[in-house]
């Protein structure tokens, strides 16, 4: 039972996080609610407008009657047996009761012959004493009460009060009636409510419905197709947005593509130019020493080269998997890139580069040492290689009250404009075979942006072909997991 129990639940909170279910719902009471609303008030004017017919009504015949009894004298001289017939035929009339008191509040006159003689007190009797007539009401017991002046033509003065008290069963039944109408009438509405809240719900889903299949088709590898969904403003939204990610999955997807080409590529060419250099040796009888001491010069050459190529990989591989687990400490700034530069500067002085370190300010951060070492170590390493001969290479340390910034600045080759945005690419290269004869990757820059990001910093390149390139990296100075 508990099972069965759990499942009627689940069914239930599913079926109403159903879209088409949520639409056909405020359909339905959209619809319904004013058409109920609309009932009650045609009622309630109905038996307001009825009641006072009829009360205004009453009140005429009560004045009408009221000027024959003061003209016969009719509580000052005998009673007339013609104005009582005309009391009981306004008391049979209306289906009421008719009282006539006099001015000591006794009952003169009684339809139902029930309280003559009798002395009734009360405040709308004690109103029509005072020259104003009343009309009330009574919902819950269901009559209308009026009463009504009796005057003396010789002193114009109050000598009575006429009350007559009708019963509105017949006004109820007419608002019965017209209830059950009325009722007839909101079903058929609701039916045709439901049936059209049906209808608008399968109707306003279907885009929705296409869109689902289209992500489907993309969950199952067929993401050939845009969606073109601008039914509603929602719809057109989320097409959009759908596209956007389905361009930036193909381009992901091409530049994974273009990252297994290249990595296969790159791999394979020292391969190919190590087999080849073997293959001479091994066809060549009598090598001479001088021959075989080059080649396996050349082979080493090779080897090491791959070894980087691998190495490089196995950093990117290695940022990847640890990008959530850094080892942050807090680091000196100043010192870590003095360090870096230290190990740096014998291998610009080969080529005659100056690298000059400038620093504003003492700055310290909480960085990974290794990591953030290595994204500097290649920014530096980049300047080098492509920079001139005798150039330089300017390397500055800054920061406010929330960052650190790293600025490497080089004499260098520059980068083209087209390419600017390409530079942080795996194995994307400007110059190919420059590249290849100074011994690039096309991963340095790679690496260097996947450090940096994984310290929630930022790193931009400002370049141009034959003026050379500056790289500026932003690292907050309080790491923020």
């Amino acid at each position: 039972m508990v099972i069965i129990s759990g499942v009627r639940k689940y069914l239930k909170w599913n079926i109403l996080k159903s879209l088409r279910v949520r639409i056909i719902l405020l359909v339905i009471l959209a619809g319904l609610i004013p058409v109920l609303i609309l009932r009650g008030v045609i009622l309630s004017s109905y038996e307001k407008s009825t009641v006072e017919v009829r009360t205004a009504e009453i009140q005429n015949q009560c004045t009408i009657l009221c000027n024959q009894l003061s003209d016969a004298n009719y509580l000052t001289g005998e009673t007339s047996d013609v104005m009582r017939s005309e009391l009981v035929q306004m008391s049979n009339i209306y289906n009421g009761r008719v009282l006539v008191i006099d001015q000591d509040f006794r009952i003169q006159e009684d339809t139902y012959d029930m309280d003559v003689g009798k002395t009734i007190v009360s405040e709308d009797v004690i109103r029509c004493f005072a020259g104003r007539g009343t009309s009330n009401y009574d919902a819950r017991n269901k009559y209308i009460e009026v009463t009504s002046p009796i005057y003396n033509r010789g002193t114009e003065g109050i000598t009575g009060v006429m009350l007559i008290s009708v019963s509105t069963d017949m006004i109820i039944d007419s608002v019965d009636v017209i209830s059950d109408k009325l009722m007839v009438m909101c079903l058929t509405i609701g039916m045709v409510i439901i049936i059209l809240a049906i209808f608008a719900g399968f109707v306003m889903v279907r885009p929705f419905q296409r869109i689902t299949q289209s992500i489907a088709a993309v969950t199952e590898g067929y993401e050939d197709d845009y969606l073109h969904e601008n039914v509603y403003t929602e719809t057109m939204l989320i097409s959009d947005a759908f596209n956007k990610m389905l361009g930036r999955m193909k381009i992901l997807d091409d530049s994974r593509n273009e990252f297994v080409s290249n990595v296969s590529h790159e791999l394979k060419t020292p391969l190919t130019s190590m087999k080849v250099l073997a293959d001479s040796l091994l066809i060549q009888e009598d090598v001479p020493a001088e021959l075989y001491k080059e080649f396996m010069g050349d082979l080493s050459e090779e080897i090491e080269r791959e070894n980087k190529i691998i190495n490089d990989l196995l950093s990117l591989v290695k940022m990847d998997k640890t990008a959530n687990t850094l080892n942050i400490k807090s680091e000196n700034m100043n010192v870590l890139i003095e360090k870096i530069l230290k190990r740096l500067r014998p291998i610009a002085a080969t080529r005659n580069i100056e690298v000059v370190f400038e620093s504003f300010r003492p700055v310290t951060a909480e960085v990974d040492e290794v990591k953030l070492s290595l994204a500097i170590s290649n920014l530096v390493e980049n300047a080098i290689k492509y920079n001139k001969e005798a150039g330089w290479i300017h390397v500055s340390l800054n920061a406010d009250h929330k960052n650190c910034y790293i600025e490497v600045a080089d004499s260098g080759i520059g980068i083209p404009e087209e390419a600017v945005e390409h530079v942080f690419e795996r194995f994307y290269r400007v110059d190919k075979s420059h590249s290849r004869e100074i011994g690039g990757t096309g991963l340095g820059l790679s690496i260097a942006r996947s450090a940096v990001v994984m310290h929630r910093g930022a790193i931009r390149v400002y370049s141009q072909a034959g003026a050379g390139t500056t790289f500026t990296v932003r690292i907050p100075l309080t790491y923020v997991s």
